[in-house]
């Protein structure tokens, strides 16, 4: 095996899917989650490691335990919440987060392809997204491809593709707390939440809006930059806006205070419409990169992994 190779293999539980490669296990696929309900179960990726083996992600922080690691997640869909916690509800006392017994959940069914080819690893998925009341109203097939790994540059990429398909007899509508009326909370979609080391690092994007300027800007990329706890050093998480098959332009959730987070969210501030039988088709890539970079470093390598 050469030193980029990349392996999958089942953990000891039966519930997840560990990748390593260089000798390093860099991300744990959890695809079927013991997680009570009001977390809105779904899979995740957690932990989270550059090559170095230095921490890159979050799980079940304290402020929002519903947060884990790198996960595809909807915090407003038709009434349901598959995002976890409250659910914000125009005119609620507060900041209108309400606490709400509509909590969806994604189930793993299947994993249709799953092999190794030395320079990346693949996982076809297929789930289905179950509503509050029990109800399939999406089927998902999902892909992950795992690649990139460079030990030189401290480099490995994931690409996450997924296709949802309505199988509800109704339209159903994707949105965000922005689309309901809370300004700048546009998030949903796949939502990477960092280390808590990270709160107050670096937020770098593509056209130079960074820090709170990436929050709802259109940049081809965003970048986490931030320093470890425990061990020296620090690391960068850069994320690609992608694609997406819906009218609606793809908007970054991006911040690090109160803490680090990226989402190219597809619903940021206008709502998604699925009509029955028809489908929404996202494509992102993230990259973990084992330094901290500014963005004039950060640049010749956005460009090497441009999608």
């Amino acid at each position: 095996m050469s030193e980029t190779a990349f392996e999958i293999h089942p953990d000891q539980t039966g519930t997840a899917l560990v990748v390593s490669v260089a000798g390093t296990d860099v991300a744990t696929y959890v695809y079927r989650p013991d997680t009570p309900i009001e977390e809105s179960p779904k899979p995740y990726l957690y932990p989270l490691k550059t090559l170095s083996g230095a921490p890159v992600g979050v799980y079940r922080p304290h402020d929002h335990r519903w947060h884990k690691g790198l996960q595809l997640t909807w915090s407003h869909l038709s009434g349901d919440n598959f995002w976890g916690g409250p659910t914000f509800t125009p005119g609620a006392p507060g900041h209108g987060y309400v606490w709400r017994e509509n909590h969806g959940r994604q189930l793993h069914r299947d994993f249709t392809a799953q092999h190794s080819d030395g320079g990346s690893a693949h996982l076809t998925e297929t789930l289905q997204w179950l509503s509050s009341g029990g109800e399939t109203w999406i089927g998902e097939r999902r892909e992950l491809r795992f690649h990139g790994a460079d030990p030189d540059a401290g480099t490995w990429a994931l690409d996450f593709a997924t296709e949802l398909t309505n199988t509800n007899n109704a339209p159903l509508s994707l949105g965000s707390p922005t689309t309901h009326g809370r300004p700048g909370a546009g998030y949903t979609g796949l939502f990477w939440r960092g280390p808590r080391a990270w709160t107050g690092c670096d937020i770098i994007t593509a056209d130079g809006q960074d820090g709170d300027a990436a929050m709802g800007s259109q940049a081809a990329w965003a970048a986490a930059a931030g320093d470890h706890d425990e061990i020296d050093g620090g690391a960068t998480v850069l994320a690609y806006a992608g694609t997406t098959s819906a009218p609606v332009p793809l908007k970054w959730f991006a911040r690090s205070s109160a803490f680090a987070c990226l989402n190219p969210s597809p619903a940021f501030d206008t709502e998604i419409e699925l009509q029955p039988g028809g489908s929404l088709r996202l494509s992102h890539r993230f990259v973990f990169i084992d330094r901290k970079l500014d963005h004039d470093e950060l640049e010749p390598i956005a460009k090497r992994f441009t999608p």
